[in-house]
């Protein structure tokens, strides 16, 4: 979700351009006509824009108001089509739901050589915090893990494993029946 809208579309540019074309609009709106489309290139300079560079471009296009040229106006499919020009816009910054995100994605789908801890679920609680379950051969049960979502991802996930068997973060997780115990990583 962006703002008031929701990605409603991922579409690959046609004619193999490099470029990506997102589609928002209201919640199960499926009508051409009720959707807008942004089509951003995934090339910047020699590399490439990632998946955190789109949507930040997607977010800072679809908020505030934006004046296009009418040569990077069009339409496709019965949408409006605008063709974003990074080189005028400014990238919104990263969100906490950015940051969960890619936490999130990390932990759901682990390199190869992991063999920490397993994601069995979350939850988004109040303050920007994220709580994490955890199993592993390492502990039995669930360990829950509150964590900020932000900054230095790869510490943390490179130490969860050992962050969760840290005795002094640990308490009795009475009121969450969902998992053993829980570990305050809130600070780490």
């Amino acid at each position: 979700m962006l703002e008031d809208q929701y990605v409603r579309g991922i579409l690959p540019a046609p004619s193999h351009a490099p470029a990506v074309r997102a589609v928002l609009g209201d919640r199960g709106e499926c009508a051409p006509d009720q959707l807008t489309a942004y089509e951003i290139p995934l090339r910047d300079g020699e590399g490439l824009r990632t998946a955190h560079d789109v949507v930040a471009l997607l977010r800072a296009v679809h908020t505030g108001t934006h004046i296009y040229p009418a040569h990077r106006v069009t339409s496709t499919m019965g949408m409006d089509l605008y063709l974003v020009d990074p080189e005028q816009v400014k990238e919104a910054p990263f969100t906490t739901d950015d940051w969960s995100a890619t936490l999130l994605r990390c932990l759901a789908h682990p390199s190869e050589e992991s063999a920490g801890p397993h994601l069995r679920g979350f939850l988004f609680l109040e303050g920007g915090l994220l709580r994490l379950y955890m199993d592993s051969d390492e502990f039995p049960g669930v360990v829950a893990a509150d964590v900020r979502p932000g900054g230095a991802l790869t510490a943390l996930l490179a130490a969860l494993p050992s962050l969760l068997g840290e005795e002094w973060r640990t308490s009795e997780a009475s009121e969450d029946p969902h998992c053993r115990r829980l570990v305050d990583l809130t600070d780490w």
